[in-house]
Order: C-alpha cells, then structure tokens, then sequence
C-alpha cells in the first residue's frame, strides 16, 4: 500500500501554482522549474570541493531514517504496555511483542521504557543530526556564494549597467540563503515526513486493520487539499500586503532621507499625512492576513481533529467488539497524531520552498549568465611595451542606440599625450571603454603595443591600463586600502610615495589616523579633490604603461583643478596619456587632439593647428573661454623626461 501517494500529489499541485515572492518588485518572473531547480540544488551536495562531507551526509540520512522508524514504533510499544496493564494474565501474547514478551518475561515497565527511550532518540536523533549537519550546509553555502559573486565579477559591463545592484545583491544573498534552507527542510523535513507516512501506513495495516490507514490517508489528503486552496487565497492576500509595505517603507525612507526639502517648503504635516495612510493601508493587509491565517489554522485542526476522532471511533468500536485492547486504541492515536504533527507548517512550508526554488533559480540564472565580453580560450598575457595604441576601422553601437562609433581610426604613438574631445555622446567614453575592453567593436580591432586586445587576457590587459575616472569612487574603508586598491602588495612607504606624488601626502599626514582614516561610504568624507588625487595616487601606484584620464576634472573647481592638474601631470610622466576633456584648456598642451562629432573623428591635430582651422574644436574652445579668463589659460601637460 503507498500511503503517502495523495501528499506526493498534493505537493505536484503545488509545484505548479505560481509563487509568492518576498518583494513584490521580483514577483513578475516566472515560477521556476521545481524538479530542475532542486536536483541543480543537490548537484551542489556531490562537487569535489564537498567530498570532505560525503561520510556525513551518508550518515545524517542514515540517522533521519532511523529516527522515523523510531518516531513510528514508539506508540506500538506505549500500547503493548497498556494492554500488559488492562489485560488478564495470560492474554499479553496476543500483541505485537506479546509472545516474545511473555517467553523473556518482559513487563509493562520493560515497555514504557521502550516507547520512552524510541520516543527519545526519535526527537534526539535529528538534533544531533542538524549539530554535525550544518557544516556541510554552511560549506555549501559558502561554495554557491563564492561562485555566483565571482560569476558577477567576471560578467561583462553591460550587464551591470542594466542590472541594479540592489537587486543583484539580493539576488546572491537570497539564493544562497535558499540553499542551506532547502537542502535542510526537503532532506529533513518533507523527505523524512513522507518516509514517516509510508511507514506508518504499513504499520497501521500489518498491526491493527486497514481502515485505519484508508481513514489516515484521506484525512491527510483532506488537510493537504484545503491548505493548497487556503494558502493560494492567503498568497494573493500577501502579495498585496507586500506591496503596502514596500510603499509604507518607501514612504518613511523618502521623507526621512529628504528631510531638507520637507523642511524647506514647510510639508512636514502633508507628509505625516502621507505616512499616516499609507500605514492604514498597511494595516488593513495586514488585518487581512491575520484573518486568513486565523481560518486557515482553524481549518486545519477541524479536520486533523475530525481524522483523530474517526479513527478513535473506529479504534472503540473494535475494542467494544473485542477485536481490538486499550492499548491498540492509545498505539493508533499516538502514532496519528505523530503523522499530524509535521503537517501543521504545510502551508507555510510550501510556500517557503516555493520561494526558495524561485529565489535558488535565480540564482542559477545568474550563474549561467555568459558574459558578452570574454576571454578567448587561446587568450595569452598581455606583453606591455612602449603604449602604442591603435584603432582600426573600429565601429561600435550602445544597445538601443541607432549609432555610435563609425569606422574610426587613430594612432597613439608610444610615451605621447594625446586628448580626446567632442560633444555629448560624440563617443569619447566609449572609446576608453573599447580600450579596456568593457565592450567589443562591432567591427575593426585596436591593437596596443602590437597585441590586438580580443587576443589577451583581460585582466593582464587592464593591469597595463591606469584609469582616473570622472568621479573616484571609493570603498568605505581605510586611505590604505584605497590607495592600495591598484597595487595591493605595496608597503606603506610605497602608498606615501605616490600619494606625495599625487600632491595628497600632506593631507594624509594631518590627519590624526593617517593611512587608517576611514573614507566613508563612497569616499563621502573627502572632498572632491581629495578623492580625484586618492584616484591620481593609485593610478601612480599601479605604475602602468598607460594612463587614461576621462574627464579627470570636470567636476572639481578651478582651484582644486590645479592641485588635481599637478597631480596629473606626475602621473603622467613617462608614459602615454590619453585624456578624455570636456574642459580644453586640460589638453590643449596635448601633442595631438582628436575631435569627435556624431560617432566620427572630424578633426585632428594640435590645438594651435584646430584653432586656425576654425571648425568644431575652434567653436568648442571659443564657446568655453568667452568670458572666463581663468580658461583662456590653458593648464600644460607636460609629458617630457
């Protein structure tokens, strides 16, 4: 007899009802592939780097099995003792263990100590179990965290520009948190609870009548139907709610976050309006829910309480009749109500592991995310030279962009400073984008130091490539491990050097921590300055062949814009520098300038030689300099020695 088929089914009903999620913002996907999801889960379980834990995970299945076995037979021997007790001397034989009993001379004591100690070690068992077992969990969970960050690591930029990194965040955390979960509530729960029901089933059968176990199956199917129907109702509900608790929280944060303009025009009461009905909206889910889980636990226990009680009249009946002791009726309660038990998180527990399949296959997803940008197999070194670059017929198109770069073509010879301007969305960036190879040319190649870049790796490529971005973006963490940040290896005499280099040194020395100040979240304790030299040190720090500067100091003002411009022209001593500008005067010193215009290069050569030719770059200059004499004289580059 299979008692534990209508549990079996009801959980492949389940699998195809679609999930509640956690944040109603991740809840548009599709539900994930239950049986791909959690054999993919358990894969994990049978990696080389696990195999340290095969000895325990044999054994954590071994003591689950026994510990259901134990769970089942505890109430046979609680009911053989009572009928010891009820029944006339002699009439013990007729039990399970009656004859045997009789011949050892076993008594009634000999039996409760029996049911207790199986009672026992069935509850026992599994502790000791989760106690050894959750190395193994955390291991896995260890080794599915590493693997899908460094998958995100090594996912191209395009990505990551399409993907907030909230969500992706979200995404690894939950996934990982999803694993240990499962793989303890499927192994040690739901797996180890239909056991229990086959074992019961026959139990029931063999010992005491069929019916019994027809009685218990249908009360099983009853419960698991109406918790499918009532959890369903109560997701809709929930997903509802978690929306109202997304906007409550959205809400607060916005206005407490934004406490400057609230102040500013004098709305703290329009907002304390705000706040109040979105937490009345709030509450009324929330009410909701409440109800819900009030009718869905009530639910639950008429009809376990109904199965118990039928099954009790049954039991009566059958000792009224004499085909049955009082103990046999005690011995059938027990082990139904041990049944019964485990179903009481049914619908709770399913739709936890409705959400883990879906939060583990997103995980999943990510991880089979293939980058657009990859190494070739046959990828070598990159062989750092003199810093030649060039572009040949190179073209290229954003995604959703009708154009971009059109068949450009340019030499930047070896040691030289070469600046890069145009208007917005000219191309600038891209091209230093394409240089470190964040994205790939549609067509044409550049080619640095004789390399094409397709044909090396990138990380060896980008270790030959120093980058002062627009805005240095920090770590909250020390000006050591910042500055270190390009060269992780250095000393501290070696991060002064570069910092005195990139006029930072002073600054670092009047501070009371020195090298352990700790930067802020983003490097927000800094100034705008201090940040673009920290950018400056490490750049000189990483002592790279080439030095690309986009738009270095745009965003600084004039006299932070000198202190930067010194600190850029230490760095570039020596080693060819290609400057993004949008600020000419930083590059018109350059020994060639590039103009570019719609995804084209219109113009090149020096600035003397643009200005008289009186096209973009002369329009540009003029545009920039009228009226601001700080502009009209440029800040030289100066790239000798």
């Amino acid at each position: 007899m299979r008692w534990g088929w209508p549990f079996g089914a009801c959980l492949a009903i389940l699998a195809r009802m679609p999930p509640e999620t956690a944040d109603e913002l991740e809840s548009k996907g599709k539900a994930a592939p239950f049986g791909r999801s959690i054999s993919r889960m358990f894969a994990i379980l049978w990696r080389q780097e696990l195999k340290k834990w095969r000895l325990r995970m044999a054994l954590a299945l071994l003591i689950t099995v026994v510990a259901k076995g134990l769970s089942v037979i505890a109430p046979v021997f609680m009911g053989e003792g009572i009928n010891k007790l009820t029944s006339p001397a002699g009439a013990a034989g007729e039990g399970l263990v009656g004859s045997a009993a009789s011949g050892a001379g076993l008594s009634f004591v000999i039996l409760f100590l029996l049911f207790a100690g199986a009672r026992f070690l069935a509850n026992a068992l599994p502790a000791i179990r989760d106690a050894f077992f959750t190395a193994v969990t955390q291991d896995a969970q260890r080794l599915v965290s590493v693997d899908a960050f460094q998958h995100a690591q090594n996912l191209d930029l395009q990505f990551h520009l399409t993907r907030r990194s909230g969500a992706l965040n979200r995404i690894m955390e939950r996934g990982a948190s999803a694993m240990e979960y499962l793989l303890r509530f499927l192994a040690f729960n739901i797996g180890p609870t239909l056991v229990e029901l086959v074992f019961a089933s026959f139990v029931l059968a063999a010992l005491y009548g069929i019916q019994f176990s027809v009685a218990a199956i249908i009360t099983v199917a009853v419960y698991a139907l109406y918790t499918i129907l009532v959890t369903e109702w109560r997701n809709k509900q929930r997903r509802a709610f978690n929306a109202a608790d997304t906007k409550l929280r959205g809400v607060a944060i916005d206005t407490l976050t934004n406490f400057e303009t609230v102040k500013s025009f004098a709305a703290e009461n329009r907002e304390s309006v705000r706040y109040d009905g979105a937490i009345r909206d709030y509450n009324q889910h929330y009410i909701k829910i409440m109800q819900s889980l009030s009718v869905l636990n009530g639910g639950q226990e008429l009809i376990m309480t109904a199965g118990l009680l039928a099954v009790a009249i049954m039991a009566g009946y059958g000792a009224v009749n004499g085909t049955m002791q009082a103990g046999d009726v005690t011995a059938i309660i027990l082990m139904l109500v041990n049944i019964y038990r485990p179903l009481n998180i049914l619908g709770w527990a399913w739709r936890e592991i409705k959400q883990g399949t879906v939060d583990i296959e997103k995980l999943f997803d990510l991880m089979d995310t293939k980058p657009e940008v990859a190494d070739a197999p046959d990828a070598g070194p990159f062989a750092p030279g003199t810093g030649e670059i060039r572009f040949e017929n190179v073209s290229f198109a954003h995604e959703g962009r009708a154009s971009g770069i059109d068949d450009v073509s340019f030499s930047v010879p070896g040691g030289s400073f070469v600046g890069i301007v145009g208007p917005s969305g000219a191309g600038k960036s891209t091209i230093l984008k394409m240089l470190f190879r964040f994205y790939d040319p549609a067509n044409g190649r550049i080619i640095v130091d004789g390399q094409d870049v397709r044909e090396v790796t990138q990380e060896s490529l980008r270790k030959a490539l120093g980058l002062v971005p627009q805005e240095v973006v920090l770590f909250n963490d020390t000006l050591r491990f910042n500055l270190s940040y390009a060269n992780p290896d250095a000393d501290d005499a070696e991060i002064m050097v570069a910092a005195n280099r990139a006029q930072l040194g002073d600054f670092i020395k009047s501070l009371p921590n020195g090298l352990d100040t700790r930067v802020g979240e983003r490097g927000m304790k800094l100034s705008g300055g201090e940040k673009q030299r920290v950018g400056v040190a490490r750049a000189i720090l990483s002592d790279p062949p080439i030095l690309v500067l986009d738009e270095a100091t745009s965003s600084l003002d004039s006299g932070t814009e000198e202190e930067v411009q010194a600190a850029l022209r230490e760095a570039a001593r020596g080693r060819t520098t290609i400057a993004v500008a949008h600020r000419l005067s930083t590059i018109a010193n350059a020994d060639i300038i590039i103009v570019f215009g719609d995804g084209k290069i219109v113009e090149r050569g020096a600035h003397r030689e643009l200005i008289a030719t009186d096209g973009l770059y002369a329009s540009l200059w003029r545009r920039q300099t009228s009226g601001d004499e700080a502009a009209t004289s440029p800040i030289h580059m100066e790239i000798a020695e």
